[in-house]
């Protein structure tokens, strides 16, 4: 994806924010990567990086098997900046010190720039930072200039020109950091001489050019659903290889309620796609029966749609490629890499072993905003690109227990309640996601002075910016309200509305 740019490796310590991090130096239009800390450094500078960021980790230096990087790296010639644990493994690897004071930092922190040098010029002496940290660098390497203190932390930021490597103990990914993107740039650009040249525009061209050379003349078919990935990927393909694409869209039985006459009337009659509509809900819920363990219901989803697309493309001509809008996150949640398997996105871990596709995957490397912004450039209309995620496994991740047909169609109403009532106030497009979960669990409840015995439902709204993290949004009373109100007494079967107050993390977006 780099060879037309320069590009800046992100090595993952552990850190909640490290892909925060290759997202911020995306928006100074340069394009990164994240990689395992356990890849050696001739892998890293084999990939022929303008610079190497080191992320931030829960861990502390002090503990035996923490995170660590060969200190090779340093003297590769190539430039390097610590953010936070990151910072504190430059400080101690090259002879400065991290003590254990028994005092951290937390959240906004008063910064007092020492020295300007390439990281701070033209900026406030005086600055706010973000800072989440227990031990703290009191001594910068030999050779080093402190650039920046804190009240706590004598070298909050420091480094040496000479050698291009640098730390900041602060967090400058995060927008509680009033510089902290000015402070990244000058280090992509003045430290490492990048040039910015990753746009929507060059994504674009470069994307084509990776789908021409993958599919040539041959055909291919795209998994639509009607959200905003499959659809930027299904635009990015026809852009390249025209009518060679036929796209699939399987009514699962999971979707929104009206999700199929949506889908069929923008992109049959509006864009006229080349569009098979495969009606499978009874094949899906069967499948589910009785299944309700969420990594078990994501890999029957996963595998049940990959079935339904060979079967597809045996009907035209044993097609072998298959297109997904699966995005980096997917990647990252799923497990790639070192990363934990947080949850198995159908599109990639949910996938059978012995599928018949070769995968076209354009979006792989992308974050949702950037997806977006590509939508948008492709021309892609507003309803499209700024549709709300849902995921792939649809209602089948927001029933919590067996799915039967009677739960999917209480779960569509008062889904569907959802999303009318933020529209109506004017909150879609704040709101990352806003949806209903259905516990599969009954309580009791009064209803014209008869004992009720009835399911609740779980209201999820959050903020977010990718959906790596997320935080819960504060809806107004008076919505919270309306929906309420609306779900008990539109929708048979319920009896109580929760409210979901839980940010990622901890939790998840998704319930499952």
């Amino acid at each position: 994806m780099h060879s037309d740019h320069d590009l800046v490796l992100v090595v993952d310590l552990g850190a909640q924010y490290a892909q925060l991090i290759a997202r911020r130096v995306r928006e100074a239009h340069v394009y990164s990567e994240i990689v395992a800390r356990s890849m050696p450094v001739a892998e890293m500078l084999a990939k022929e990086p303008k610079a190497i960021i080191l992320s931030g980790g829960p861990a502390s230096v002090h503990v035996d098997g923490a995170p660590s990087v060969d200190p090779s790296l340093y003297d590769a010639g190539v430039p390097v900046l610590g953010i936070c644990y990151g910072a504190q493994l430059v400080a101690r690897d090259l002879g400065g010190e991290v003590a254990k004071t028994g005092r951290g930092e937390y959240g906004r922190t008063d910064l007092a720039v020492a020295e300007a040098g390439p990281l701070f010029r033209e900026q406030p002496v005086e600055q706010v930072v973000w800072m989440s940290h227990f031990d703290t660098i009191t001594k910068a390497p030999p050779g080093f200039r402190v650039l920046a203190a804190t009240a706590d932390t004598p070298a909050a930021a420091f480094g040496d020109p000479e050698r291009a490597v640098y730390g900041v103990q602060f967090h400058p990914e995060v927008v509680h950091t009033e510089q902290g993107q000015e402070v990244l740039k000058a280090f992509l650009y003045e430290v490492a001489e990048c040039r910015p040249t990753w746009t929507n525009v060059s994504i674009i061209e470069h994307a084509v050019a990776e789908i021409r050379a993958q599919i040539g003349a041959e055909q291919v078919i795209c998994g639509l659903s009607g959200g905003v990935d499959s659809a930027v990927a299904a635009a990015l393909v026809h852009k390249a290889v025209g009518d060679q694409l036929t796209c699939v869209f399987v009514d699962t039985g999971l979707l929104r309620l009206g999700e199929a006459e949506q889908v069929e009337d923008t992109f049959r009659r509006q864009f006229h796609v080349d569009l098979v509509h495969v009606k499978a809900a009874d094949r899906f819920l069967g499948a589910l029966n009785d299944v309700i363990e969420p990594e078990r219901k994501r890999k029957i989803i996963g595998e049940t749609f990959i079935r339904v697309f060979e079967e597809v493309a045996r009907d035209l001509s044993d097609v072998r490629l298959l297109v997904q809008g699966t995005l980096y996150p997917d990647i990252v949640e799923s497990g790639g890499g070192d990363n934990a398997v947080i949850k198995s996105h159908h599109n990639v871990g949910g996938l059978p072993e012995d599928m018949d596709f070769e995968l076209v995957e354009p979006l792989r490397n992308l974050f949702k905003d950037e997806a977006r912004a590509v939508g948008e450039e492709l021309g892609l209309p507003e309803e499209i690109v700024w549709r709300q995620p849902f995921p792939g496994p649809g209602l089948g991740v927001r029933i919590i227990g067996t799915i039967t047909p009677e739960r999917v169609e209480i779960l569509q109403r008062a889904d569907a309640i959802v999303v009318e009532e933020i529209r109506r106030a004017g909150l879609y497009r704040e709101i990352w996601q806003s949806f209903a979960v259905l516990p599969a669990v009954r309580t009791v409840g009064v209803m014209g002075d008869d004992r009720t015995y009835a399911y609740p439902i779980v209201i999820r709204a959050v903020t977010s910016d990718d959906a790596m993290t997320a935080d819960w949004a504060r809806l107004p009373y008076e919505v919270l309200e309306r929906i309420a109100s609306r779900v008990i007494n539109e929708v048979p079967g319920v009896n109580r509305v929760a409210y979901d107050v839980t940010s990622k993390p901890p939790g998840t977006i998704e319930w499952e």
